[in-house]
């Protein structure tokens, strides 16, 4: 990672990217998906929740996402072909409408007796 100066003066930190990224649209998948309005924490409530306490631990959620398995039987339904072939994803990627919900659920399982 490296720290640039933007337009308006700023420390930016900005990520040196030396592999590929897919990206795939699912926009057609997402509008046959069953939704799952899994509530997102508010900050506020959080911070509330924390304030007081007398140790903190800083996490970085890296490729966050990509830690959630799919279900094999579901796997299939992100399908996607490129010049390098046909593939398909094992774990949940970004783009999908329930990724956030899902990724939320396993936090809040995860870190629920901590606040």
């Amino acid at each position: 990672m490296t720290v640039m100066k933007n337009q308006h003066d700023k420390l930016v930190p900005t990520r040196i990217q030396n592999s590929w990224r897919v990206c795939i649209d699912y926009r057609r998948l997402n509008q046959a998906t069953h939704k799952d309005h899994f509530p997102l924490p508010f900050i506020d409530q959080l911070l509330r929740k924390l304030s007081g306490k007398s140790h903190y631990c800083f996490l970085d959620g890296f490729s966050g996402y990509m830690q959630i398995h799919i279900a094999p039987k579901d796997r299939h339904k992100t399908t996607f072909t490129c010049p390098f072939g046909t593939f398909v994803y094992t774990r949940m990627p970004f783009g999908l409408c329930n990724a956030s919900s899902t990724f939320q659920r396993c936090m809040t399982s995860i870190f629920s007796d901590l606040l």
